[in-house]
């Protein structure tokens, strides 16, 4: 145990690291934090492609977004959505919640998938995962939910907090690079 103590405050000790990064310091471990941050990344990523242009997973191409589809207004007005915040959420269906949306969805596939602007992507991605969830809202018996307290929607917003709690973006990623630019040393929400 002191070995591999001494092992690690050497590897530390030999290449500055941030703060955030230091709590990962094995290699592998790192490595494999890099690969769930683009298998989540990809998720709101193809989420975006698969609206946009109706690849036929879960949108066909007749309601693609190119093709005059709703992407947000769609689920909004669906059967999906239950709960007492229905009515708020349908309410709110427009064509700039559409937009909003694929925004959002775009921003954050990209943002995970480069490691760059992992803050506001975590928060971002977050927030639309913490709407998803109250408007399908799994609290309700018969809902659909396997759980109803955590479901996927929780698990990819805590994937994107932890990211940016061990600097994931820096392994396989434009983090590191992106921590030097000059906004966003002035701007450290930016990281």
């Amino acid at each position: 145990m002191a070995t591999i103590t001494a092992n690690v405050r050497a590897q530390v000790a030999a290449k500055p690291i941030t703060a955030e990064a230091s709590v990962v310091t094995s290699l592998a471990a790192r490595r494999t934090v890099a690969i769930a941050r683009f298998a989540t990344g990809f998720i709101f990523l193809w989420a975006f492609l698969d609206k946009t242009f109706g690849l036929g997973f879960s949108t066909p191409v007749e309601r693609a977004w190119i093709n005059g589809g709703t992407p947000a207004q769609g689920f909004l007005n669906s059967e999906a959505v239950s709960g007492p915040f229905k009515g708020i959420f349908q309410a709110i269906a427009t064509p700039l919640t559409d937009v909003l949306f694929m925004a959002g969805m775009l921003g954050v596939g990209l943002a995970v998938m480069l490691g760059i602007g992992m803050r506001v992507a975590a928060v971002a991605g977050s927030a639309i995962m913490f709407f998803m969830w109250m408007a399908e809202f799994p609290m309700i018996w018969g809902t659909g939910s396997t759980n109803p307290v955590v479901d996927y929607h929780i698990i990819y917003a805590l994937m994107l907090i932890v990211f940016v709690a061990l600097a994931a973006g820096e392994t396989w990623g434009l983090g590191a690079q992106w921590r030097k630019l000059p906004i966003v040393q002035k701007n450290h929400w930016l990281i």
